[in-house]
Order: structure tokens, then C-alpha cells, then sequence
């Protein structure tokens, strides 16, 4: 269970917090009719291309005390499977083996996705039921992250909605001139070295180990 945070900027701020729905919406006006519209409950075939063309899925899930997770899926464009107009399944590959977002919908059957394409600024919201499939039929049709799967996430769709670019746009994520440079952030290796707090090992060990990683990310 996460420990809430004490004498923190969030302690302070959330004593005067918005604390309702009315109070949220004399904040902003009512959105267009068609940003309401525009949501529907199953995949068109523009929007099957859409999912077809990612090759990043951020996964939202919750426990069931409503600790959130949001983790990244990567793979090949079309690595996520349309196996319907209401199911999608994401294969799960190697990773950290914390199981947290497959541990979180077991524990709700609930997940959200967002779909993301590199160097576009669409991205598809697609939330639901979900599931954790470990069906060998379906294993052996995933495999466009180098093998077949321990395990899939399944997706039945509740909520379809493509987000405008507007995000995108302002952030400059696909414009490398507006990337900052490689020293101006602390590297991969050095956020690993804080965060595990083990004064005997070494940025050289923690580069080694994140190269094997990578080198075996199949295995």
C-alpha cells in the first residue's frame, strides 16, 4: 500500500482542492458536441489502422484499493493484436517481472490504453474490461515481440477516442530541435544508481546490467 506523502507541497494544496464535479465545472466550459461524439465502443477500420501503425501502448491499471500504474508496451508497429472490433490483446514481454499492471488487472479487470505513433501527433484512448490470457491459441499468434509470450493482457472494449494532436504539438516530441541534450538530463544508468540506494555498486555495474538487458530482452 502506498504511504501517503507527509508535510509535502500536497498536503498543503489539497486542503483548498476542487472537491466536487460542480466545483470543476464552473472552471471550464462545456465541451464541443463533438468531443463528445467522437466517442464510440468498437473499433473502426481507420482506428484498427491507427493501432496497426503503434508500436508504443501506455497501460493504465489500478489495484484494488486504487493504487495507479501507468507502464509502457513497446514493439514493431501492429505489435498490439485486433482480434475484433471489441477486443484487443497486447503480449507481454520480458520485462522487470513485477507483474504490477497484470497483477493490477487480475486484482479489478479493468486497464486503459493510449496508443501512440512515433512522429504523429494522433493518439487512440482505449479503455475496458481486461484479462489476462495465458490461452496457447492465442500466445502463438502474438508474436511480434521475437517470441511467443508467457502472457497476454486482452482488452474488451468499452470506450474508443481519438485525442487531438494539441499534446503532442505543444511538447515538440517529434521535433529534435527542440530536444534537450543528452547531458542536460541524468542518463539511465544514474537514475538506477539513486533509486536502488546500494553504495557497492557502480554506474559502470548498473550500464553492464541495462546492456545485458537489452541484449537478452527476448529471453
Amino acid at each position: 500500500m502506498t504511504t501517503p506523502l507527509a508535510g509535502s507541497a500536497f498536503d498543503s494544496l489539497r486542503l483548498d482542492a476542487v472537491s466536487d464535479q460542480e466545483e470543476l465545472r464552473r472552471v471550464y466550459e462545456l465541451p464541443k458536441d463533438t468531443a463528445v461524439r467522437k466517442q464510440m465502443t468498437e473499433l473502426t477500420e481507420q482506428t484498427r489502422r491507427l493501432i496497426g501503425c503503434s508500436s508504443l501502448v501506455l497501460v493504465a491499471s489500478a489495484d484494488a484499493e486504487g493504487n495507479c500504474d501507468v507502464s509502457p508496451r513497446g514493439g514493431p508497429a501492429g505489435f498490439v493484436a485486433v482480434l475484433d472490433a471489441r477486443t484487443v490483446a497486447i503480449p507481454d514481454a520480458t520485462g522487470n517481472k513485477r507483474l504490477d499492471t497484470l497483477q493490477n488487472v487480475i486484482a479489478t479487470g479493468r486497464a486503459g490504453l493510449l496508443f501512440v505513433i512515433p512522429g504523429r501527433t494522433t493518439t487512440l484512448r482505449v479503455n475496458g474490461r481486461a484479462c489476462v490470457s495465458t490461452s496457447p491459441e492465442l500466445l502463438s499468434q502474438l508474436t511480434a515481440v521475437g517470441k511467443p509470450p508467457a502472457s497476454a493482457l486482452v482488452l474488451g472494449i468499452e470506450e474508443v477516442y481519438p485525442h487531438c494532436p494539441k499534446s503532442l504539438l505543444r511538447s515538440g516530441a517529434w521535433k529534435p530541435e527542440q530536444w534537450l541534450p543528452a547531458d542536460a538530463q541524468p542518463t539511465s544508468a544514474e537514475v538506477t544508481l539513486a533509486q536502488l540506494r546500494m553504495p557497492e555498486l557502480t554506474i559502470a555495474d548498473i550500464e553492464q546490467a541495462e546492456a545485458d538487458s537489452l541484449r537478452y530482452r527476448y529471453e
